[in-house]
């Protein structure tokens, strides 16, 4: 049995000291508290579980910092869309696999150990399918496995530019489906995941914009027992749309025409009324926020004091990948409602470390909406993260989260998956080789774009 020795480790119920981690065939075989290490123990100070990052675009990571250049006009979202339509249409399948691995590395590195594929780049440049339907699901996949990263795939059903049915645009022809096609894709990513240790299959329909009501129900068997994402009211314009179509708004017609409950995640959710909040809520819907990319999107708040009240769960994903930081991603959340409530310490209970509830509720959600391994626990995957944290030996445990999210000292210095050891010191084990392969795709694709 392989056996890490932690000075101090969080569990389901909290903190406790010295630990040791018994691993067999990549899953936690036992945990033992108050053992002193023994001669054949790996130790770290400090031990966490592996974070899941819930939602991820990852030909998105291609844009980073390519979209900040301030159009004629006022920017928004929608503006932004177009330059990521043009983006997309430029990627090989080699640049995807390229691309998916720096990011899957880069979220190892940050203590991410599962990542959700929110996956809808499906086709050719011209809108065809590959003679193999899952061509770019396959690249994807194989990133995982390059990385080591756990996989969630969620392959997406696109199949129109707005509600109602309306005819996709040209910008979308490399996302769009036929139910009968995506039926096949869905077989075959069930074939590609088949060698990935705890990877996980689930299904996408994009947004109420993309999918026809008729359509929602009759992919929703597909997902099997996996989970279920879509894209909710992250813009006001899709509220008023969505009431246009239907006189409802998005989450008030999806909880009265889906039949949704604990294994969906309505991702971002952000533009909710006071009914609609509390309905999710108890209706056991999970909320995948992004706040670094609902931030820089300029989407808007989303209502978590509310959500939490009445029992609301969530989870954290990266989305657009402009950023992979799983610290920033929580204190982007913590801000945006200091922010907007202009109040301090806002998602923590009384008492409470704002940090410690921050990472325990991402930690319950994302393993949740993906899954995969939460807290350290006899029987779930081995997927955990050691901190550095030599520069505040001074700290109580009890406070490492709040410096971590909050502050500086803190930082990731291994990071398991499965068992495996895929970072050490902060770097992947691999990080030369892929970032080589990055950049040689980032010149193509930069170029491509004129």
């Amino acid at each position: 049995m392989q056996t890490i020795h932690a000075g101090a480790a969080f569990l389901e119920k909290g903190w406790v000291k010295n630990l040791r981690i018994g691993i067999e065939n990549g899953r936690i075989a036992q945990l033992l508290a108050n053992q002193a290490p023994q001669d054949t123990d790996e130790c770290h100070a400090v031990i966490v579980p592996g974070m899941a990052n819930l939602h991820s675009h990852a030909f998105q990571r291609a844009m980073a910092g390519l979209a900040e250049m301030r159009g004629p006009g006022q920017d928004s979202f929608w503006s932004w869309r177009t330059v990521m339509y043009e983006m997309a249409q430029s990627f090989s399948p080699e640049h995807l696999h390229a691309v998916a691995c720096q990011l899957y590395m880069e979220m190892l590195e940050a203590g991410f150990t599962r990542v959700g594929e929110f996956h809808y780049l499906h086709h050719d440049r011209q809108g065809a399918h590959f003679a193999d339907i899952g061509e770019l699901s396959y690249r994807i996949a194989a990133a995982a496995g390059q990385t080591g990263i756990a996989l969630t795939l969620l392959p997406v059903f696109y199949a129109h530019a707005g509600f109602g049915g309306m005819e996709p645009a040209n910008g979308q022809r490399r996302f769009i489906n036929s139910v009968e096609s995506f039926a096949r894709l869905m077989e075959r990513c069930r074939r590609l995941l088949a060698p990935l240790p705890e990877a996980r299959l689930g299904i996408a329909p994009h947004s109420l914009r993309a999918v026809t009501p008729e359509e929602l129900a009759e992919i929703l068997p597909l997902a099997q027992n996996g989970p279920v994402h879509i894209h909710v009211a992250e813009q006001q314009r899709e509220v008023e749309d969505c009431l246009q179509w239907s006189g409802r708004r998005p989450v008030e017609w999806l909880l009265d025409n889906a039949p949704v409950d604990a294994r969906w995640a309505l991702i971002h959710a952000t533009h909710m009324n006071e009914a609609e909040t509390t309905a999710m809520a108890r209706r056991k819907a999970l909320a995948g926020l992004c706040p670094i990319t609902e931030a820089n999107l300029g989407d808007g708040t989303f209502p978590a004091p509310d959500f939490l009240r009445e029992g609301g769960e969530f989870g954290i994903g990266s989305d657009s990948n402009i950023l992979i930081s799983l610290p920033q991603e929580l204190r982007q959340l913590e801000y945006s409602q200091r922010l907007h409530l202009r109040s301090r310490n806002v998602i923590a209970a009384p008492g409470q470390s704002t940090g410690e509830r921050l990472f325990s509720e991402a930690i319950n959600g994302g393993s949740r909406a993906l899954q995969g391994a939460g807290h350290l626990a006899p029987g779930a995957a081995a997927d955990f993260v050691s901190l550095d944290c030599t520069a505040l030996a001074y700290l109580a445990p009890e406070r490492l989260f709040d410096q971590w999210i909050f502050a500086e000292g803190v930082s990731v210095d291994t990071v398991w998956v499965h068992g495996k050891a895929q970072v050490r010191k902060g770097r992947h084990v691999r990080r030369d080789s892929i970032a080589r392969d990055f950049h040689r795709a980032m010149q193509d694709l930069v170029a491509g774009l004129g």
